[in-house]
């Protein structure tokens, strides 16, 4: 059986992960953190949720989410692109038992391959999506 590698890769890290409270649901307009021209982004897809019948889906910080530019330059609004949510205003509970909230809930824009559209990242990123996101944490100004 072959073990467990933690290839970095654009797609994201996906090895072991705390439970983190999946606090932005489908309908969610939230801010857009890097310089690609979009300020407002709608959550119309989490990537990769499994749930129950009837269950409204919902992201949490690191998750890859399918947007829609709702405020922003008029290259990008109306477009669907992919997103990594790197904030979340719901406390997100860590190993060690602190427990960290931030102001508002963000995302960044990402390729369907994995690749970051914008070339910064504005404000702080959790620790959670840096770790998951490796291109990501090349570019995050902070990590929390």
């Amino acid at each position: 059986m072959p073990e467990k590698t933690r290839a970095v890769s654009a797609k994201g890290v996906e090895e072991y992960r705390p439970h983190i409270t999946r606090a932005i649901p489908v309908p969610a307009v939230i801010n857009c953190a890097d310089n690609t021209g979009a300020k407002k982004l709608k959550v119309i897809q989490v990537v990769g949720y499994k749930g129950r019948l009837r269950r409204i889906p919902a992201a949490a910080v690191g998750d890859e989410i399918v947007v829609v530019v709702k405020v922003g330059t008029p290259e990008v609004r109306k477009q669907i692109f992919h997103a990594v949510v790197v904030r979340q205003k719901y406390p997100i509970r860590r190993l060690n038992g602190e427990r960290i909230s931030f102001e508002d809930n963000a995302a960044v824009l990402i390729t369907p391959e994995g690749e970051l559209k914008g070339t910064e990242v504005r404000g702080p990123v959790a620790m959670e999506a840096a770790e998951k996101w490796p291109r990501l944490a090349n570019i995050a100004y902070m990590i929390v």
